[in-house]
């Protein structure tokens, strides 16, 4: 059975080693600590660990200081140390292989996805909708499937939602009241979420799931994929970034089959800097996030939340996380200690150990650990020195982020966005298609007698080569004939009359 090494006891070899047992790496967990602890690093460790383990991993890069993991690390003394005091003898410097995603697809393979792909009941916690305007959201996605609008990118469904508004009596009385204020607000939370970035993360082409799910290699050799979502620009639209990663794992829940026990995860997922998640995060939307961390265990995904404390993360999903890594938390202020009294009660507790006190005095690159034994039960929690990352500590330069951009294999994939037509387009048509027919309809001027058929001078009128030769009294005629139907025309004939009878 494969496992992860997360590091081990001080001066104690290999008998002293940590690790995680791949079979429980999708019983999730946390990695918290103050900044500057070595959180980041123990995410490097840990993603290379299950990439050589062939498991494919996903974490946003929000500082952008861990896409140096596809670059080879480098001998140093300091390494040298923590590697002889963990009976470490197998390390090798060694570059993860790694794939660069970005929602904005600028330092990265563009990420998108199509409205919906969301679905109604996703879209309406993410819009905050409540009962009344999540019906009619359904409704709309109802409507947009029976008459096939297909709904893409946001101005399909600003498009569909004002159609509804346009005709609402119709609408009604097919499903009932429509409120007009209800469609309003709906509207308007879609122009807010396409603000903070959501016109550029619902577009074509859409992800293909698959795609952060591969290996490299074979055999022994296999190599997960580490994909790595540049956050530094995202982490300005929170609300983007919890659009995605609630799409991802949804996504995910609906696609990947149920897998039982199985020796390794699918897919491990790093929910990294989450307290900035759960801090923009809706109420509803944190009730439908912890919903499916509880379920999307099933299909093989680990999910894991990295952090400043455990504090960070609701009591919910905080009950689901069954292996933990705590590094250092400072004690400065009763807020702080609060915190590091409930980061020390989250551990089952070590007799040799006084959890609270040992919290505030860790140095960087040590950790309270305590995973899920083979039987499923948490360990005693132990102070841990952490294994040093194979791949570089620190980012890569633009020109080699360039490189490995360059030498992918979905490079040219997911660069242009495509605005085929759909739903906007065709409803843009019909609403001019039916204008035009209304001016047409009220431009036409009414029917008139058809006088060259009635008038008894075109009837003995002579011909000639095969046409009416008209004289100018005959033409006259029919001009004052034509213009009878008018009230111009009326009162030009009594002025004629007139002039006639005077002389």
């Amino acid at each position: 059975m494969p496992d992860v090494l997360i590091g081990g006891l001080a001066g104690q070899g290999p008998k002293g080693h940590i690790t995680l047992a791949g079979a429980l790496a999708n019983r999730h967990g946390l990695v918290a600590g103050a900044t500057g602890t070595g959180k980041t690093v123990t995410l490097q460790v840990l993603a290379e660990e299950f990439s050589r383990m062939g498991v494919p991993v996903f974490t946003a890069d929000v500082k952008g200081d861990l896409s140096g993991i596809a670059a080879a690390g480098a001998a140093h003394p300091r390494v040298d140390d923590r590697l002889a005091s963990l009976g470490i003898n197998d390390w090798q410097p060694q570059a993860a292989p790694v794939r660069l995603w970005d929602l904005f697809g600028k330092s990265g393979h563009a990420v998108r996805a199509s409205v919906a792909s969301m679905g109604p009941e996703l879209m309406s916690t993410l819009l905050e909708l409540n009962d009344t305007q999540s019906g009619l959201m359904h409704l709309a996605f109802d409507h947009a499937e029976r008459e096939g609008l297909e709904l893409i990118d946001l101005k399909d469904l600003i498009s569909l939602l004002k159609h509804i508004e346009r005709e609402r009596e119709a609408f009604e009385e097919r499903y009932g009241s429509v409120s007009p204020q209800s469609l309003g607000a709906m509207l308007r939370r879609v122009h807010v979420l396409a603000t903070q970035g959501g016109e550029r993360f619902f577009a074509e082409p859409a992800l293909d799931i698959h795609d952060m799910l591969a290996t490299t290699g074979e055999g022994d050799q296999t190599r997960g994929f580490i994909n790595l979502l540049d956050g530094r620009e995202l982490m300005q639209s929170p609300r983007l970034y919890t659009t995605f990663l609630l799409w991802f794992l949804s996504t995910l829940f609906r696609t990947l089959p149920e897998r039982g026990d199985a020796d390794r995860p699918v897919l491990v997922f790093f929910f990294d800097e989450a307290h900035l998640l759960f801090d923009a995060a809706p109420k509803a939307l944190l009730e439908r996030l912890e919903q499916t961390v509880r379920l999307i265990r099933s299909k093989g995904v680990g999910v894991y939340f990295v952090t400043q404390s455990p504090a960070d993360i609701p009591d919910d999903v905080l009950g689901q996380l069954g292996n933990r890594i705590q590094h250092a938390l400072r004690a400065f202020t009763p807020r702080d200690q609060k915190a590091v009294k409930t980061a020390a009660e989250t551990f089952r507790p070590n007799p040799t150990l006084d959890t609270a006190q040992v919290i505030t005095e860790l140095g960087v690159g040590e950790a309270l650990v305590s995973v899920l034994d083979n039987k499923g039960t948490p360990t005693q929690v132990e102070r841990t020195l952490i294994a040093p990352p194979r791949g570089r500590i620190g980012p890569l330069s633009d020109s080699e982020r360039a490189a490995l951009l360059a030498s992918s294999s979905l490079a040219g994939r997911y660069d242009e966005v495509i605005d085929r037509e759909s739903a906007h387009e065709r409803l843009e048509a019909q609403l001019t298609s039916s204008a035009t027919a209304q001016v047409r309809t009220e431009e036409t001027p009414a029917a008139t007698p058809d006088i060259e058929q009635t008038s008894p001078v075109a009837e003995s009128a002579p011909r000639k080569g095969g046409r009416q030769r008209q004289g100018i009294i005959e033409t006259l005629l029919k001009s004052v004939m034509r213009a009878l139907g008018s009230q111009l025309g009326r009162t030009l004939i009594r002025s004629l009359l007139r002039s006639f009878t005077r002389r």
